[in-house]
């Protein structure tokens, strides 16, 4: 059920403006620093995880680490983690993501980037980005890579926001207004790179509807192709 297409060539985008600043920031490149093991430097596998808020993705990617050993970078937390710490870009994070908008691609690909240089493990999941076909673009110019797969969790809207409500976790982008705002952008900003992956034959569809060990029978079968494909 769950076969990837044939894979497309790369496309070559327009390349975009990087901030020189942050920029500098960005020099190890690609593959990343990570441990050798019996003198092998393990390539990175990269996931991205989309889908809407109260999708379900982020419960599905702690699934996905418990049994498949990744390492969940979620972006959404990265961004409230910094959001609340002194450093300089706290301020700006905090009132983007107030008002249901995408913080500057930069930012998020620094965050992510300062996360999985820092980890001795190989297999990442990147869940919520990238958001934008900006977003998309500035992390293949960034890191240098491309993932090896994503995944889409689709759900249907009022089922998102039902549950985005009922989770009341307190956070500033939980009410009903953001959430709607934050809704629209998805599906003005994030279908384009759902098409665009789709069209490479990386992207699963996974129907989001339905208990959580319901939903992971659709996400095992992706994660153990995956592996055998390693072998």
């Amino acid at each position: 059920m769950w076969r990837r297409a044939t894979l497309f060539l790369r496309v070559l985008e327009p390349p975009i403006h990087i901030n020189a600043s942050l920029s500098q920031t960005f020099t190890t490149g690609f593959p990343f620093h990570f441990q050798e093991k019996d003198g092998i430097c393990p390539k990175p596998l990269i996931t991205f995880v989309l889908g809407g808020p109260g999708s379900g993705k982020g419960t599905q990617c702690g699934k996905i680490v418990e049994t498949f050993g990744f390492k969940h970078l979620s972006a959404g937390d990265l961004l409230r983690r910094e959001m609340v710490s002194d450093s300089e870009y706290g301020s700006m994070i905090m009132n983007t993501i107030g008002e249901g908008r995408i913080v500057p691609s930069e930012v998020t690909v620094k965050l992510i980037l300062r996360e999985m240089e820092s980890s001795d493990n190989h297999k990442f999941l990147i869940d919520g980005f990238p958001r934008s076909q900006e977003n998309r673009i500035a992390f293949e110019q960034i890191i240098g890579a491309e993932p090896h797969m994503v995944l889409f969790f689709d759900c249907p809207e009022e089922e998102m926001v039902k549950r985005v409500l009922s989770r009341n976790q307190g956070r500033i982008d939980d009410n009903i207004n953001t959430i709607k705002n934050r809704l629209q952008v998805f599906e003005s900003l994030n279908l384009p790179v759902i098409d665009y992956y789709a069209k490479k034959g990386k992207l699963y569809r996974i129907n989001a509807v339905g208990t959580v060990d319901e939903i992971f029978e659709h996400v095992r079968p992706v994660f153990e192709a995956c592996e055998h494909e390693a072998r």
